[in-house]
């Protein structure tokens, strides 16, 4: 505890030295210290930002975790890249700790797909544990009242995973009062989760937090079932360095907070045991201020992380990275995407122990709302292939914690216009982790979402979001337009160590659409995989109208390849149509090299037009092949409207089509 002490003096005497911004745990060392010491090598744990009592309890020196506190280059969590006590590790002989990130709140539901994972595991009977593994979810109550909190309440108390959510409440959001914020504390808000098991706990009193962690964790490894903690604490320093505690608190209420300052609470309980005296505490609490000068010296003298490294980690390498096995066979019938895609997944289902499959309404009664998952609860199991509650952010971010396990979550999102939900689990937690916890968790996924209008299916039904998730680094986006490829590229996505969103155009699934028979397709054999980032020349153009200049490329994907096909009839052999089939990673050799034997260019796609993806490509085709080109790079999309309209007249004059698209080939021909 005069190690916690220390170092948090150090840093506030130092404040120049710790430029970057950072948190102490003054207040909360009794409650984190408690639970560190108690915690095995088996077990996971979600630190926050404030937990670096937690860290010392479970044996880390202070000198790891100031390599943090200054961004220094050994520093064994993220090598620099991340804000103190953001800890990442899988160290042998302690518990594991999952990427963590600042949105507060949103560990708690990667978190708890860590204990859905253990739970899956023992369930399966993958791996037998010498010591039922616990998870422990660190939280200030200032989180609580995040709605993603909630959704991972809801799921462990539904399937009664091994997890404690320990609260730390210091009545301080920043410098929102609880009073301000809530109309009640965690442990009143538990309760009204049926199946969480809830106590309170004097979090400044060690041998209260102690004895209550103690029988917490005990009660978790044998019973199996999800419980909350709630700690009371003072909170004695600064929200961080950079909003200091005196900005927004009065002298009353720092006074009120000193009260339970746990290093005077523990030295009176120690003074009243026989043979221990003053002397000696006051020589432990030297010790400990030396130690950690030492210490911090050492971190101020450690090396800078090197700038060459700074693009390092974005991905985990896949070994997947050219195409192979058999992707068509003479005498087959040809399938529709949607019957290749489960496919896919039941190969993957019967092949991989370490794979399960859910998502709302994909498990027994209806196997998805466009029967992509049909039969599979039926083959596989209701622990492998099972419905979730509408909890977006859950599903999405659950991958995380299975991820670091070593399973295999393929998850879906039933439309692309629900995604949104689950985007900040996406970004924050899903795209980052691999990056920021320098290779240690990638997250290895599938994010499965129908995409894209056709037939009326109206605004909250029909919407494009590849835009979206093209802006967020760190993902893999996956978009086929036919049953061949929509087949391979799911296999190469299982076998990839990162996230991969499969966006799977919803009118392309059953080719009902006139003019997407070309969907269909012989399917490929069970060891066919197509790697992320190779597009293909769905359609090519003659050497002559290359020759003479009377030809164009027209770079698309999903529903665009058809558009684009059927407008090139009017014109034979002068248009060549490049089918990108992952948005990210790209082919960008492929897309140049048509670009440059053509001189002209269409880019085109079902999004609404403007700031879009497609619009972006264009750009980078100006930049890269401006000597090449003959005219500008052309761009056709849907119109800039909010949503797509109910009206199936209305859908088709928003979005584009073989005629608008002919159109523009005639125009850009006349160049």
């Amino acid at each position: 505890m005069m190690t916690a002490r220390a170092m948090a003096d150090i840093y506030d005497a130092n404040r120049q030295t710790c430029k970057y911004v950072h948190s102490t745990s003054r207040g909360h060392e009794a409650i984190q210290l408690a639970t560190g010491f108690l915690l095995k090598p088996c077990d996971f744990v979600s630190p926050y930002y404030r937990d670096e009592s937690l860290m010392l309890g479970m044996g880390y020196r202070p000198y790891e975790l100031m390599l943090q506190l200054l961004a220094k280059g050994d520093d064994p969590f993220t090598g620099g890249r991340e804000y103190y006590n953001h800890p990442n590790i899988r160290r042998d002989n302690f518990p594991k700790i999952i990427h963590q990130s600042s949105a507060t709140g949103m560990q708690v539901v990667p978190t708890t797909g860590v204990a859905q994972g253990i739970q899956y595991i023992e369930e399966q009977q993958l791996i037998k544990y010498p010591t039922p593994p616990v998870v422990i979810c660190s939280l200030g109550d200032g989180s609580v009242t995040e709605g993603e909190v909630s959704e991972a309440f809801s799921f462990a108390c539904l399937h009664q995973l091994p997890i404690i959510y320990l609260v730390q409440d210091n009545d301080w959001g920043i410098s929102v009062s609880s009073d301000e914020a809530r109309t009640m504390d965690a442990y009143e808000y538990a309760a009204g989760f049926k199946g969480l098991e809830r106590v309170r706990v004097n979090g400044s009193d060690f041998e209260d937090a102690y004895k209550t962690m103690e029988y917490t964790i005990d009660w978790v490894r044998k019973e199996r079932k999800p419980i909350l903690v709630h700690a009371k604490v003072p909170l004695l320093g600064h929200h961080t360095s950079g909003v200091r505690k005196e900005w927004y608190r009065t002298e009353e209420d720092l006074f009120k907070h000193s009260l339970d300052d746990p290093g005077p609470k523990l030295r009176k309980k120690l003074l009243d045991i026989k043979g221990i005296t003053e002397e000696m505490l006051d020589k432990i609490e030297e010790e400990e201020r030396n130690y950690v000068q030492k210490e911090f010296d050492n971190a101020v003298a450690a090396p800078e992380p090197d700038p060459a490294t700074v693009a390092d980690h974005v991905f985990a390498p896949t070994k997947v990275t050219e195409e192979k096995g058999t992707r068509s066979l003479a005498g087959k019938e040809k399938v529709v995407m949607v019957d290749a895609a489960l496919h896919a997944v039941e190969e993957i289902l019967r092949d991989h122990p370490e794979a399960l499959f859910y998502g709302q309404d994909v498990g027994k009664r209806l196997g998805g709302v466009f029967r992509e998952a049909a039969t599979l609860a039926d083959k596989f199991g209701d622990t492998r292939v099972f419905n979730t509650a509408i909890q977006e952010a859950y599903i999405i971010g659950s991958t995380v914690g299975m991820s670091a396990l070593g399973l295999k979550p393929i998850v879906e999102v039933q439309f692309a216009d629900y995604i949104y939900p689950g985007i900040n689990q996406l970004v924050t937690e899903i795209s980052k982790s691999c990056y920021l916890s320098m290779g240690k968790f990638p997250i290895s996924c599938i994010i499965r979402v129908p995409i894209g209008a056709y037939g009326g299916g109206g605004p909250y039904h029909s919407g494009s979001v590849e835009s979206t998730l093209a802006t967020i680094k760190g993902i893999k986006i996956a978009y086929p337009s036919n049953a061949a490829d929509i087949k391979g590229l799911m296999k190469a996505a299982f076998y990839d160590p990162n996230p991969v969103v499969m966006l799977e155009h919803k009118g392309l699934y059953w080719s009902k659409v006139p003019g997407t028979e070309d969907a269909k397709t012989i399917e490929p054999e069970k060891d066919y995989i197509l790697p992320l980032g190779k597009g293909a020349v769905v359609l090519e153009a003659s050497q002559e109208a290359m020759d003479n200049g009377e030809s164009c490329c027209i770079i698309t994907y999903g529903m665009g390849v058809y558009w684009a096909k059927n407008a090139a009839k009017q014109y034979p052999g002068q248009v060549e149509v490049i089918d990108l089939r992952t948005i990210y990673p790209l082919d960008e050799e492929l897309v140049y090299n048509t670009v440059r034997k053509h001189g002209k260019c269409i880019v085109l796609t079902e999004e609404q037009l403007r700031n879009s993806f497609c619009e972006a490509l264009a750009g980078r085709i100006a930049q890269h092949c401006f000597k090449n080109l003959d005219a500008p790079v052309q761009t056709i999309g849907a119109l800039d409207l909010p949503a797509v309209p109910m009206n199936m007249g209305l859908e088709a004059a928003m979005l584009p089509n073989a005629d608008k698209v002919a159109e523009r080939i005639g125009e850009l021909l006349s160049y």
